[in-house]
Formats: C-alpha cells, structure tokens, sequence
C-alpha cells in the first residue's frame, strides 16, 4: 500500500475517533455509531498482507 494510502486511512481512524468521543461528550448516539463506523471502516486497510496471497 502506497504511503498516500496509508495517510489517508489513519486519517479516517482519527476522524472516527473524534466523532466518537464528540458523540460522547454531547450524547449525540448518531455521532457515536457514525464515529464508530468510521473508525472500523480504516482499521482493516492497514498494512500487512492480502489474504489469500498463495504464498
């Protein structure tokens, strides 16, 4: 995975997080879930190997 890419996921894990504990702070549920959401949809586009590779 390219560096840019890399950037760009961690960014959305950041991004996430923020709307999570955001949601938290004012008791906003949508923020919570949407944060959540976020935060799940960067983590599994880290590096470290396609699956299935045959190797």
């Amino acid at each position: 995975m390219s560096l840019r890419g890399e950037i760009g996921n961690r960014v959305q894990i950041l991004k996430g997080w923020a709307r999570q504990r955001f949601g938290r702070f004012t008791g906003n549920r949508q923020w919570q879930i949407t944060g959540k959401s976020d935060r799940a949809a960067g983590k599994p586009k880290q590096p470290g190997g396609k699956a299935g590779d045959g190797r």
